[in-house]
């Protein structure tokens, strides 16, 4: 990534220090105990939301994984709902019944988040699906990580779009890790997209810490799937600078992989190619996202808990 003319900078740099900074601010809440259950963090992978939902329309579907906070906010949720529902409050999103991994927010087209590995792929082609039914020309993009790429309804998932030339676009987050086990020990192919051609799709793979090549990439994939002709599959190649989860003590990772990712995680290589003008807009733009943050976390605070009255309502018998 260059800096001075590269396209959305610094805009590109608002967006990926706004996911980092909530993230950061998530996990002191979650330390001080106002946010129950685990939360999986995307720290580093800020770029690929960011990229990617830059060539999006109002209209168009996103789906994530439980690792999905920085699509949520890509995608414009509001951050004070999104804090306040992960804090189990009574939000505008899903309620505090959702939380962090399950949450969702249909006025922004982010049909939500899954839990369970690979299971996004599936809901998007169904998204996908009616938009071709509907004819409405909107675009199905879904993000998996390295290791969904495993599991069988991912597979089924992306055969049925190809088939069907379904609007699908899907992002394969490849942080070297799958859970606690790296990629590399899992797959016998060097790059998941070398998989593409056996559906009949095409497949790319791009440097998912330049928010302009996942741009570049998704656009791509994403004026082919408008056109009628089918899915994509984008590997974006990323690393997290964090745990699988929220506690996780990363004994896994060797000695040294975490500093020597730092240096190359998408808001470091702006920041080490900055010029002194460049350095003191992006610390103005610091400033403000964290006065934006702290802001969303009062606003969070005064949204009461769900009543328990409330407790059967969203069940289905």
């Amino acid at each position: 990534m260059s800096v001075g003319g590269v396209m959305g900078l610094p805009d590109d740099y608002r967006s990926m220090a706004r996911i980092r900074r909530f993230e950061e601010r998530l996990t002191a809440l979650k330390d001080g105990g106002e946010i129950p259950g685990s939360i999986h963090l995307c720290n580093g992978q800020e770029a690929v939301p960011v990229g990617a939902c830059r060539t999006l329309r109002d209209g168009d579907y996103v789906t994530a994984t439980y690792r999905g906070h920085g699509w949520a906010i890509a995608r414009g949720v509001d951050l004070a709902g999104l804090f306040a529902e992960m804090m189990g409050r009574d939000s505008a999103l899903c309620g505090g019944r959702a939380a962090s991994p399950y949450l969702s927010d249909p006025s922004r087209w982010f049909v939500g988040e899954n839990s369970i590995v690979g299971a996004g792929v599936p809901v998007a082609t169904g998204a996908a699906l009616t938009a071709q039914r509907t004819g409405s020309g909107a675009v199905s993009v879904v993000s998996i990580g390295d290791g969904a790429m495993n599991q069988g309804n991912v597979h089924e998932a992306i055969n049925m779009a190809a088939v069907l030339d379904l609007p699908l676009v899907v992002v394969v987050e490849n942080n070297v890790y799958s859970e606690m086990s790296r990629i590399s020990d899992m797959v016998r192919v060097r790059q998941l997209t070398e998989r593409a051609p056996g559906y009949g799709v095409p497949g790319r793979v791009v440097d998912g810490n330049d928010p302009d090549a996942v741009a570049a990439a998704v656009d791509e994939a994403v004026a082919r799937a408008r056109e009628g002709s089918g899915p994509s599959i984008v590997e974006t190649m990323t690393e997290r600078l964090v745990g699988h989860y929220s506690g996780d003590a990363q004994h896994y990772r060797p000695a040294g992989e975490i500093a020597a990712a730092r240096q190359r995680e998408p808001l470091a290589r702006i920041r080490q190619a900055a010029d002194a003008a460049l350095t003191a807009a992006l610390d103005a733009i610091d400033a403000e996202i964290e006065a934006e943050i702290e802001a969303a976390v009062a606003a969070a605070r005064t949204t009461p808990l769900p009543d328990p009255a409330t407790v059967k309502e969203h069940v289905h018998a």
